[in-house]
Order: C-alpha cells, then sequence, then structure tokens
C-alpha cells in the first residue's frame, strides 16, 4: 500500500464526502466504548477515578456499580457540565485534580482520549501508584498513524464509520459539521511507539487496535 495514494484529488474528494455524511450522523467514538469499560471492571468496585471526564457519561455510569467515583478535569467547561450531569448521584466527585494530586489505592482508573494529551509514561506511573492489587487500568486511546498497518486500521475505520453512524443516528442532522464539545490534540505518539511505553511501565498489559480509529488498553496490577 503506498500512502501517498491518500493525496490524490480524487481520494480527497471522496474523503470530504465521507465528512459530509458522518457529520449527518454523527456519533461518539468516546462513548462508544464505554460499554467496553462497564463489560471490563475489576471485581473489587469501591473506589473508581475518571481521568479527563469531559461532561460525565461514564462518570454517571460508574456510580451504579462503584461505592464511589471521582471524575477529573482540567477545562472548568467540562467540569461545570459533569457536575450538572452527576448532581444528583450523591457518590460522586467532579474536581480539577492533577494525577499526582490523588491518593490511593482505587480500584479503577479510566481514561477515555486523554493519554496523548498527558506525558503518557509519567501518567501510566501514576496511575499505577494509584491502583490497589487487583486493581485495574482501562483506557481508550488515539495514536498517530504512521505505518502501513496504522494506516490500514485508519481506512477501515473510516469505512465503517458512516455504516456505525446510521445504525446509531439514522435520521440526518442539519446544520453541517459541529465542532467537538471537548479540547482537542492530535495525538504524536504511534500505536507502536505508545506499546513500548505501555509495555514498559505496566507489563502484561494488553494493548489491542480497534475501529473508530481508536485502541484499548486494559491492565490488572499484581497482587
Amino acid at each position: 500500500m503506498d500512502i501517498r495514494l491518500f493525496e490524490h484529488p480524487l481520494v480527497r474528494r471522496a474523503a470530504q464526502g465521507l465528512h459530509a455524511f458522518n457529520s449527518r450522523h454523527p456519533w461518539s467514538h468516546n462513548d462508544h466504548f464505554h460499554r467496553w469499560i462497564l463489560s471490563n471492571l475489576p471485581r473489587h468496585r469501591d473506589m473508581a477515578i475518571d481521568v479527563g471526564c469531559g461532561q460525565g457519561g461514564l462518570v454517571a455510569q460508574l456510580a451504579d456499580r462503584f461505592t464511589h467515583v471521582r471524575g477529573t478535569d482540567r477545562d472548568p467547561g467540562m467540569r461545570a457540565q459533569a457536575a450538572r450531569r452527576c448532581a444528583a448521584m450523591s457518590n460522586v466527585t467532579i474536581d480539577d485534580s492533577q494525577l499526582d494530586q490523588l491518593d490511593g489505592p482505587v480500584d479503577l482508573v479510566t481514561t477515555v482520549a486523554v493519554l496523548h494529551h498527558l506525558d503518557i509514561e509519567q501518567a501510566l506511573t501514576q496511575i499505577k501508584r494509584l491502583l490497589a492489587p487487583g486493581g485495574r487500568f482501562l483506557a481508550v486511546g488515539l495514536a498517530a498513524p504512521v505505518s502501513i498497518r496504522d494506516t490500514a486500521w485508519d481506512l477501515a475505520s473510516a469505512v465503517t464509520n458512516p455504516l456505525i453512524g446510521l445504525v446509531k443516528h439514522p435520521r440526518p442532522v442539519p446544520g453541517g459539521p459541529q465542532p467537538p464539545p471537548f479540547p482537542v490534540r492530535d495525538p504524536e505518539l504511534s500505536f507502536d511507539e505508545l506499546h513500548a511505553i505501555v509495555d514498559r511501565v505496566m507489563p502484561g498489559a494488553t494493548m489491542r487496535r480497534r475501529l473508530a480509529f481508536r485502541h484499548t488498553i486494559c491492565w490488572t496490577k499484581p497482587m
């Protein structure tokens, strides 16, 4: 596969058409993976922390499954939305704490499209510190497409994206593309580069490529 192919005018035109279609049938690539997180929770469920909690969607779902849930986010607008969403949940705390300010032990740490905003090795080291033995780290992330394999997965995601959009949001939305409601940053590390860091800090972690331009990381701290 020649990656330069993607600079061809016909390919660019097709990409623009897909973008327009996806805008009419939008769906959250991040929220799509909440089900994966909820199906991989640790056995012990006292305390959970969602780092970079955004609008609080995952925090609200974890609140039904853990004794205490804490959502943290740097962005004041995101924190305000998360706090409103979880206002009736007495076991939820929303604040702006950074990883090095948090205390453990906790049973679960989650990050969804967050790691690439951070110094990844430092963040993983702090998460490892926070987790209790048997505690679990579940991450959904993004990586830069560098290799041919990376690009092939992105192509597969681009092809399946409109199909998933039709299923999740069959009625077209008028008004054209809308800006994302959260801070956006392109990832710098490739899947393989990130995999090397994860293996070094969290030996035995499972890291898998996924459709929807995402990958997942699952690690359980040894007892």
